[in-house]
């Protein structure tokens, strides 16, 4: 077997030199931390050890010694007792009858002795001490975990090794592809399914340049946001409750759907707020409702929703304000959750920036989701150019994207989410180098 130590800054570093010098077959036996160069003990630098091996010459099946684990080769001749988990006192009895002439067993059995046991110093036969009991459990169990931990941190390195051949092997349009969708934010968990389903998909060829390659990751990625458009409002629903954190711009949203269904559809439009927490959050809406010349209502309580719907009997279509909150909370989710309607008449957005960041964007909606809320209204895309959380969203938590705001112009700057023109800005161009 050939072993090599390597000294490197991280672990991956190391795994191209080892494929070189050892070979495709070597395997990584360690890897520790260790602390180089200095003066009188300061200022080291933290470098990594990696001890890989090879085996030259393989025995053949069937002929020579077993390969024995190490954990089970008996111990070295020479080493002391203690090394064997013996006692002295265990092992002396053996070494004095392996130094008594041959004629001492018989003639000790003739005088009534065992003849494996030392005497005392008054002539009478020591008994046996007894031999302890083994206590290697303990030690073996370490032993066995180390070991084990230290196969699982092989398999990983070796996955990881495989990864990066993989990595190595694809071509240059996949490359670019990943680049892409990697600036664009999204998870990496995601790109590497789509690179799969992309190898995967008969119409793909290793050679093909950079065109056919973006044409078949968007109808992979067509089918995996938003299947089965349109989500925005829908024929016969009356109540329309938007909700989401703070600053997404939600009252904003409110005024644009209102002032498109009152500008274009000519539905008569009533407004109803909850927001009492944020300052001046009341009046904002109000501005809008005078603009739009509609009725609006205020509650304080869930028992107050009663009197407000009562108000506004006449209207074809009501849109309901949620004051923002720090919806990581689930006390604040409930709370809003209480003010939601549950009719077939009724919907509800969740609204969402795209400015923020996907493991945030997923916590407010994971909250939402566990009451049923998976219709979403993105904001703020004037504001960003990665557009990724929105398939990061649907893939983990089947979130349907509805509208999308460019700004804050009412009614203009909102539009209905369609999946083509998102998958085309994702992507980006093909053009190919």
């Amino acid at each position: 077997m050939r072993v090599k130590r390597y000294v490197v800054d991280e672990v991956p570093q190391a795994l191209p030199i080892i494929r070189n010098e050892l070979g495709q077959d070597a395997v990584i036996l360690n890897t520790k931390e260790i602390y180089v160069g200095g003066f009188l003990g300061m200022f080291r630098k933290k470098k990594m050890e990696v001890i890989a091996a090879v085996e030259t010459n393989p025995p053949e099946i069937g002929t020579g010694s077993r390969n024995v684990p190490p954990l089970a080769r008996p111990a070295a001749a020479g080493k002391p007792a203690a090394a064997t988990g013996l006692t002295q006192t265990a092992v002396r009895p053996q070494q004095q009858a392996a130094s008594r002439p041959p004629g001492a067993a018989a003639t000790a059995a003739a005088n009534g002795h065992p003849p494996d046991l030392p005497r005392s110093r008054d002539g009478e036969p020591a008994s046996a001490a007894p031999e302890p009991a083994a206590r290697p459990s303990s030690r073996i169990v370490v032993d066995q975990d180390a070991v084990m931990e230290e196969i699982r941190q092989m398999k990983a390195m070796m996955a990881k090794l495989a990864r990066s051949s993989e990595l190595e092997e694809e071509t240059a349009a996949i490359g670019k592809l990943r680049h892409r969708l990697a600036e664009q934010d999204v998870a990496r968990e995601w790109i590497d399914l789509l690179v799969d389903k992309i190898k995967a998909h008969p119409a793909y060829n290793p050679e093909a340049g950079r065109e056919a390659i973006w044409d078949i990751a968007a109808e992979v990625l067509q089918e995996w946001v938003n299947p089965g458009e349109p989500t925005g409002i829908r024929d016969g629903i009356r109540v329309v409750h938007v909700v989401g954190p703070t600053g997404v711009g939600k009252t904003t949203t409110i005024a644009k759907l209102a002032a498109d269904q009152v500008l274009r559809s000519k539905r008569k439009v009533g407004f109803i707020t909850s927001d009492t927490y944020r300052i001046a959050a009341v009046d904002q809406l109000r501005t809008y409702a005078n603009i739009l010349n509609v009725p609006m209502e205020v509650v304080f309580s869930p028992l107050e929703l009663a009197r407000a719907f009562k108000q506004l009997e006449d209207r074809e279509i009501i849109f309901m304000d949620t004051a923002g909150r720090n919806f990581r909370n689930e006390l604040y989710v409930s709370e809003v959750n209480s003010l939601i309607q549950r009719d077939e008449d009724c919907d509800t957005f969740l609204v969402l920036s795209l400015t923020g960041k996907t493991r945030d964007l997923s916590a407010v909606a994971s909250r939402f989701k566990a009451y049923g809320v998976t219709k979403v209204i993105y904001t703020k895309r004037d504001e960003t150019d990665a557009i990724g959380p929105v398939l990061n969203l649907a893939m983990q938590h089947n979130l349907k994207a509805a509208y999308v705001t460019t700004g804050q112009n009412v009614p203009d700057d909102i539009e209905p989410f369609r999946t083509d023109r998102y998958v085309e800005q994702l992507l980006g161009a093909h053009d190919d180098d």
